[in-house]
């Protein structure tokens, strides 16, 4: 039976005078942009990006402010708005850079420094992406069982690399792709004790504009939030990774939603479809972990888009949801459970 709408109050205001919903969402988005475009103004006045406790506090506390949900669209704002926000991210991109190769510097110096990766303040981060990841790849790729791995962008802290590897696919060989030479050595330095991984995990130093043969050998390839950080350049990585990748081979990109996207660069979906893919699944969380998943599979030129039995339609990607709370409070007290019970059984 349907509802009648429920009665509204008598009010002597014009209705012209009451603030809408879109009202309160544009000072919203307002008030939020301006503390962005203060937080950018004083990192770009910083005499370096290195960690230090002034550092730290900056970008803490420009991710405090970019983690709750908003109702902004960054693809939408001004020019001047868009202009800080493209030279906020490569700032980000930046002080990523010299905070990761500082805890690897760090890690090194450790006997076996895989031992110590808790130390990074961001590791667990890594360790959530890295199972949403995983999660998200046996759900929408459903049979793959990947031998050969390749991550795009590794960077001095391989920590997504070393999390896949370690805790979700142990006979998987992974290539670690990065530009730079010097990340890439720091990075060997972390393997160097343990045997297993060390014979697993690669590094090259290259640029992915540059692979092309090599590509056709993954099952999966991962490409990292921050190769290609404009728009335009995503765009082209994607459309050269559709042009050499294996057919119905994983790719799986990290991207940014909300007022996320000042920290990481927003990829368009409908960009990796241009590039060859099919785009399965697009997963915004809602916590901690910062980055959006796109979850994508290189379309078999045979079989003209259908993988594995059904296509997805242009504009019908579906849209993974984070659970609800009650869901992640069972989930989490199942867990315990499970962790508890392995104990027992272990004493």
């Amino acid at each position: 039976m349907a509802r009648s709408p429920p009665q509204l109050p008598n009010c002597n205001c014009s209705s012209e005078t009451l603030p809408t919903a879109m009202d309160a969402q544009n000072v919203e988005v307002a008030a939020l942009v301006q503390k962005i475009a203060a937080l950018h103004a004083d990192i770009a006045k910083l005499p370096s990006l290195s960690p230090s406790p002034v550092v730290d506090a900056l970008f803490t506390n420009l991710v405090m402010a970019c983690v709750p949900p908003s109702p902004v669209d960054v693809t939408k704002l001004g020019p001047d708005a868009q202009r800080m926000r493209e030279e906020l991210i490569r700032l980000c991109s930046d002080a990523e850079g010299h905070l990761e190769a500082h805890y690897a510097d760090m890690l090194a110096a450790f006997d076996n420094p895989l031992d110590h990766l808790g130390r990074f303040p961001y590791f667990s981060n890594y360790i959530n992406l890295s199972k949403l990841e995983y999660d998200l790849l046996i759900r929408y790729v459903p049979g793959l069982a990947p031998s050969r791995i390749a991550f795009v962008g590794s960077g001095p802290l391989p920590f997504s690399s070393l999390v896949l590897a370690a805790r979700h696919l142990p006979n998987a060989l992974f290539d670690n792709y990065d530009r730079c030479g010097a990340a890439n050595d720091r990075a060997r330095k972390l393997v160097r004790a343990d045997e297993g991984l060390r014979k697993r995990m690669s590094f090259h130093t290259a640029d992915v504009a540059n692979l092309t043969d090599e590509l056709r050998k993954y099952d999966v390839v991962f490409l990292a939030a921050l190769v290609g950080m404009a728009a335009e350049d995503k765009a082209k990585v994607v459309a050269h990774l559709g042009r050499h990748m294996a057919d119905g081979a994983a790719l799986v990109v990290r991207s940014a939603h909300g007022a996320r996207g000042f920290l990481y660069p927003i990829v368009d979906p409908e960009d990796i479809r241009r590039g060859g893919f099919d785009v399965l699944a697009v997963y915004h969380p809602d916590d901690e972990v910062i980055n959006s998943v796109i979850i994508a599979r290189k379309i078999d030129a045979h079989a003209k888009g259908l993988q594995n039995g059904h296509a997805h339609a242009r504009g019908a990607v579906p849209i993974v949801s984070p659970p609800c709370k009650c869901c992640k409070m069972e989930a989490n007290a199942l867990q315990k459970r499970e962790e508890m019970a392995t104990t027992e059984l272990s004493i």
